[in-house]
């Protein structure tokens, strides 16, 4: 197993200050990224974080606002075959392509309690919340969705879903009547369960195909996650 470390230059150029693989060894793909928690908690000012409009362009965006939330993890993550380190996890960079493209808000839901930076440990610790049904806590305030009518949700692939943190998020906001496309990063398990998981969570929301890159191929899937960003039918 080898190390590589990793700068994202894209994210951080496209403004993103709002991962991955799911943990391939552990069952698919993955960037390896508990306690219960749910209840919506207070809106700070800098819970979301706003990104610069794109122009507009035929197909793009349409109307209403548009948010990103998704979950990201750095450190040490899987790669063809042996770990690569990251300072700025898969997912990450992804939404912040999605945000550059459609002039979207972000919000990162973050861990109250980190995942491990070792990759094995983490995909230990992924397996026993899916097993466990956990509900692991967010740290940061829950953003408030009233104001937005597309929502898109992004995490890494772990053992074939989303990681529990996810479901935190989609049980403590109202993402009824809302319009929601999921997206992942991953190392070969594409979408996984992620797009079912979601339409049994939030049976009242309108879903638009998601969208799914291989965690080791994000940093040069600028232009493939803008086109499809700008190409989906908001209308």
């Amino acid at each position: 197993m080898t190390k590589r470390k990793m700068t994202r230059r894209g994210v951080l150029a496209a403004g993103a200050t709002v991962g991955a693989m799911l943990l391939a060894a552990c069952g698919g793909s993955g960037e390896p990224e508990s306690d219960e928690t749910g209840a919506e908690a207070p809106v700070e000012e800098d819970a979301i974080t706003e990104t610069p409009a794109a122009e507009e362009e035929p197909g793009a965006a349409g109307t209403g606002k548009i948010l990103v939330a998704y979950y990201s993890r750095a450190d040490e993550n899987y790669a063809d075959g042996g770990t690569e380190w990251l300072e700025v996890g898969h997912t990450k960079v992804m939404a912040g392509y999605i945000a550059e493209a459609l002039g979207a808000d972000q919000y990162e839901i973050v861990p109250a309690e980190a995942y491990p930076e070792g990759y094995d440990d983490c995909c230990d610790v992924a397996l026993e919340e899916q097993r466990n049904d956990a509900r692991p806590t967010i740290a940061n305030p829950l953003p408030d969705v009233s104001g937005y009518d597309l929502v898109f949700i992004g995490c890494p692939i772990w053992w074939g879903d989303e990681p529990m943190i996810v479901r935190t998020f989609v049980e403590g906001v109202d993402l009824a009547g809302k319009t929601i496309v999921p997206f992942t990063t991953h190392g070969g398990s594409g979408l996984g369960s992620v797009p079912a998981n979601l339409q049994a969570a939030v049976p009242d929301a309108r879903f638009l195909d998601g969208y799914a890159v291989a965690g080791t191929a994000v940093d040069g899937a600028h232009d493939e996650v803008v086109d499809w960003a700008k190409g989906l039918a908001l209308a």
